[in-house]
């Protein structure tokens, strides 16, 4: 069929849109059935100690955005990325955020959690976009990866690597 080849364009830019609005309107979002209480959306914990139950198209997109980010902390740390290398990163790692906020099925609390991680990583990408005062580039993938490496101490993925930072 012709218009299948769209319907994946049409549901990453309506994930785009609905991340975009999650970050730039914090309190709307609290407002709806997924609200998580102001004192806790800011706050990653653990569950009782515990790490968050995921499942599998979440492991499948960490897992992707962590081969993303990961070879690129050398080259950023040593002046290599241009502006248009940091655009390309935050494209990729925007469409696996799509897929996550897609396909992914967690328990309120569980998602809730990951909501911190996404809103996170979202103003890591404004920042490489150069669309944020709050820094250059290079901070944001560094931020990035933090909220890749928060990502793993926080939720079960089998297997999951920090990403090694060196400051």
């Amino acid at each position: 069929m012709k218009r299948r080849p769209f319907l994946p364009q049409i549901t990453l830019a309506l994930a785009s849109a609905a991340l975009g609005l999650s970050l730039a309107s914090p309190a709307l979002a609290q407002t709806t059935d997924h609200s998580h209480g102001a004192a806790d959306a800011h706050t990653l914990s653990l569950n009782n100690g515990k790490k968050w139950s995921t499942d599998a198209p979440l492991r499948q997109s960490m897992t992707r955005i962590r081969a993303l980010v990961a070879p690129k902390i050398d080259a950023a740390h040593a002046g290599k990325l241009r502006a248009a290398d940091y655009q390309a990163l935050a494209r990729q790692t925007e469409a696996q955020i799509g897929v996550i906020v897609k396909e992914c099925k967690l328990e309120p609390q569980a998602d809730e959690a990951l909501h911190i991680v996404i809103a996170r990583m979202g103003e890591s990408l404004e920042v490489m976009n150069g669309k944020s005062s709050a820094g250059k580039p290079v901070d944001g993938l560094l931020h990035l990866a933090e909220a890749v490496n928060d990502y793993g101490a926080h939720f079960e993925h089998p297997g999951f690597k920090p990403i090694a930072l060196r400051h």
